[in-house]
């Protein structure tokens, strides 16, 4: 079977799960995946078409009255099989996952593959537990809200945490009832793929979940057009979300778009420094800085910018960029020939904005069989002006820049002055300046003290840019039903 030794250099065709059979593309097109880590071709991918998606489809809706007949126990202990299963190969997942995306293998065993267990069991556990509401009307009626599968839904998820992202849109998506039609991102396949071959060992029926492979453009824009896919979930960047409201809200989809972001931190004098620093290290360049919710400006108060500025950059230039499988990496490679090419092009364009580089902006040269491979030195950039590009547009890289601010509503302005709105970070020992300042940000999650805590129950996504609706917990239950009002006479 194609994947089965993870550890393999050379990987064979993955294909597409449609009606439970693992296929290639109707017309017999491939496109090449690459390796980050050395630049070379990795696997080969089906180049799918409409023509998949309209198969996708059908056995999506030929699958929908057993799935649903198997009831919330049933689907429940589906979705929990197929997380023992991922659990008992997290380390070939986990070598996939690394090989497929330049991370470190580091943090794909410790935090993508465990969340993507945690994803299945999270919803295959709430499912049981999701309650519907009733409202009595003295002695006229009573009310109560039957809250059902949409139908054949889609998901579309992107490439900077494959498995984690995808599981986390298919798993409610299922658990409710659901038929899916997935794709992933066409940059990252191959745990998909691996998760698909899965699929019939943990009892899921054929036709439940179909995953089509391809690019956006071919791919991806098919579900969204299709029109018997009521819902799409997606993940990725701001212009294409804008292109699928375009398309979709004509059809009047349900849509859940979770977009970019360019998240402040901002750090106030009364912080614990110590941790403030170990932690806005971690926000800044975990995975290569390629997490929607990573710290990109850092705005630091006057009081103490020249010292978190100079103690920061210290630790910046003693990150190790190297071998995403050596377990001192502590940056991989980023995912793409093309992504490398955008990051570098915005520390070119922080220069002529009047910003300095103080550590990084350079691609850095491995040797030997990596001296190919898609390496940015951690950068962190000064004095750029503001309302400039480079602070203002989604870089989605090892870059970020850093800013004095003097009092507390100089902080908000500069925080607010995007037009993203994802996520924030506020360091401070003041309990009423956290409150204040948490409300007053424009964004859908705000960590004190902390970054990158979470809790599946919790509401997730942005405003403005960011995105439109919520995933998680209760939030991505509701989102893939509807909600019919049933009212009795008494």
């Amino acid at each position: 079977m194609p994947f089965e030794n993870a550890r393999a250099r050379t990987m064979e065709d993955l294909l597409n799960l449609i009606n439970g059979e693992l296929r290639p593309a109707v017309k017999g097109h491939w496109m090449d995946v690459h390796r980050p880590a050395t630049g070379e071709v990795l696997a080969r991918l089906p180049k799918s078409t409409a023509d998949d998606v309209e198969l996708a489809c059908v056995a999506a809706e030929a699958a929908l009255p057993a799935w649903k007949a198997m009831g919330r126990e049933g689907r429940s202990q589906v979705l929990l099989e197929l997380a023992r299963l991922i659990e008992a190969d997290l380390e070939g997942f986990a070598q996939l996952e690394s090989m497929d995306n330049g991370k470190p293998l580091s943090l794909a065993r410790k935090v993508d593959i465990p969340r993507a267990v945690a994803n299945f069991r999270f919803f295959a556990t709430a499912i049981i537990h999701f309650s519907s509401e009733a409202h009595l009307m003295d002695d006229v009626a009573v009310n109560w809200t039957d809250r059902q599968p949409i139908g054949v839904v889609g998901c579309i998820s992107p490439w900077n945490l494959p498995l984690y992202l995808f599981t986390w849109k298919i798993a409610p998506a299922l658990a409710v009832g659901n038929c899916v039609v997935a794709k992933p991102s066409e940059i990252t396949p191959c745990t998909a793929f691996r998760l698909s071959q899965l699929c019939a060992q943990a009892g899921m029926p054929p036709g439940v979940l179909n995953i089509v492979h391809g690019s956006g453009a071919e791919v991806g824009a098919a579900i969204v057009a299709h029109p018997r896919i009521s819902a799409i979930s997606f993940t990725g960047g701001t212009r294409t979300g804008a292109e699928i409201a375009r398309v979709a809200a004509p059809m009047f989809k349900k849509l859940s778009l979770e977009l970019g972001g360019k998240n402040p931190v901002l750090v106030f004098a009364d912080c614990d420094l110590d941790e403030a620093l170990d932690t806005t290290l971690r926000s800044s360049f975990t995975n290569q800085g390629q997490i929607c919710l990573c710290g990109s400006r850092v705005l630091v108060q006057r009081a103490i910018y020249d010292q978190f500025r100079d103690r920061l950059v210290e630790r910046v230039k003693r990150l190790r960029v190297g071998d995403p499988s050596d377990p001192s990496s502590d940056l991989g490679a980023v995912v793409s020939h093309d992504h490398m090419e955008k990051v570098l092009s915005y520390v070119k364009l922080a220069q002529e904005e009047g910003g300095r580089v103080l550590c990084g902006g350079e691609r850095v040269r491995l040797d030997g069989a990596l001296s190919k491979g898609w390496y940015i030195a951690p950068t962190v950039i000064e004095g750029l002006p503001e309302q400039c590009r480079t602070d203002q547009e989604e870089i989605f890289g090892p870059v970020i820049s850093i800013a004095p601010f003097d009092e507390e509503a100089d902080a908000l302005t500069k925080a607010n002055n995007t037009p993203y709105g994802l996520a924030a970070v506020i360091w401070t020992r003041d309990v009423q300046r956290a409150h204040r300042v948490a409300r007053s940000l424009q964004a859908g999650i705000v960590w004190v003290n902390c970054w990158m805590v979470r809790d599946l129950r919790t509401p997730f996504g942005g405003v403005k840019q960011s995105g439109v609706g919520r995933e998680g917990g209760v939030e991505a239950l509701r989102f893939f039903t509807e909600a019919k009002n049933v009212c009795i006479k008494l």
